[in-house]
């Protein structure tokens, strides 16, 4: 996971403004928001963890009887409702899917557990015969769902895996919760997915960094956010080796193989977090040059990060570029 950086967070926010931080769905979030209302720090702290534990226990694949969990075990051909928000995170996953080609498919986890990147690591490269097996196990055009039932049915024993996209959902579900308790000035960061809305403590927008995959460099590009969702997506830390050559954890769905581009990084910005989420993925996988097409096809504000034969470039679509203009 690529980090975004919060350039503002080691200044004191002014006392209107507080400070929320834990951990939810396996990793750390940061909330920065001027206060709504009456509430104290401790109570809106409370009420906030209350609200990730119950999100956690409709999305997570962790939690036996969670909600997907126990989506996964039904049985394909049988057609299930689902709760509100577990629907509403299927129709951005299968959007995401038909408008980047399969590029993005919750489906994948069989893919990325064969080559080594799922909860139990093994080493060494499968065979074209296992990666054949695991591709029948694969496949988002197999979910079904019924728009007006707010229901779903599974086409195939299809084992789901709501990560990509969850961390983005649930940055949305705080965002909107702290605006229905009258807060319109916050950012709201889980696992490096942020949204943010209204003033940060300085007065003025809020202000984001781009790690650059240089490591050594210590580069950050700054961005200027409006009330925008942002997510980022790279894979320059999450590989193995073998015989010299590199595997990426970023499994394409579509050949069942590690992606071999030269892409190390994507930030995507939109209004909703969980698409941006969802796109981050999709396009780590098409690489940049059809990033590039399809994100101004689409007005998609995108900001790549490729590395060359000299060190790392960065290019951006059309609906990025005000974000960066902002900042001259």
């Amino acid at each position: 996971m690529l980090l975004l950086f919060i350039l503002s967070a080691c200044s004191p926010a002014p006392p209107e403004y507080m400070r929320l931080s834990g951990m939810t769905m396996g990793t750390s979030y940061h909330i920065t928001l001027r206060n709504p209302g009456d509430w104290t720090a401790k109570s809106l702290q409370q009420a906030l963890d209350e609200r990730l534990a119950a999100f956690n226990q409709i999305a997570s694949t962790y939690i036996p009887d969670s909600e997907l969990s126990r989506l996964n075990a039904m049985p394909a051909g049988e057609w299930r409702t689902l709760t509100p928000m577990l629907f509403d995170i299927f129709v951005v996953s299968i959007e995401v899917s038909w408008l980047s080609n399969g590029a993005f498919d919750v489906t994948v986890g069989p893919l990325v557990d064969l080559w080594g990147f799922g909860p139990e690591k093994h080493e060494g490269t499968p065979d074209d015969a296992a990666i054949t097996k695991a591709l029948a196990e694969v496949g988002f055009d197999r979910i079904e769902l019924d728009m007006a039932e707010h229901k779903l049915k599974k086409n195939a024993e299809l084992r789901i895996d709501l990560s990509a996209v969850a961390k983005g959902y649930g940055v949305d579900a705080v965002a909107l919760w702290l605006e229905s308790l009258g807060s319109t000035d916050y950012l709201v960061e889980i696992g490096g997915e942020m949204r943010s809305a209204g003033l940060s403590p300085r007065g003025d927008q809020w202000r984001i960094g781009v790690e650059s995959p240089d490591l050594e460099a210590d580069k950050t590009t700054p961005i200027l956010l409006g009330n925008i969702g942002v997510a980022t997506s790279g894979d320059y830390r999450n590989y193995f080796e073998e015989n010299g050559v590199r595997y990426s954890h970023t499994i394409d769905p579509r050949t069942g193989r590690p992606i071999t581009h030269n892409l190390a990084s994507v930030t995507v910005l939109d209004p909703s977090c969980a698409f941006a989420d969802a796109m981050a993925t999709a396009f780590s996988v098409l690489g940049g040059d059809k990033t590039m097409e399809l994100a101004e096809q689409l007005d998609i504000a995108v900001y790549l990060i490729e590395k060359t034969e000299n060190g790392f470039s960065s290019r951006y679509s059309s609906s990025f570029a005000p974000y960066l203009e902002q900042e001259k």
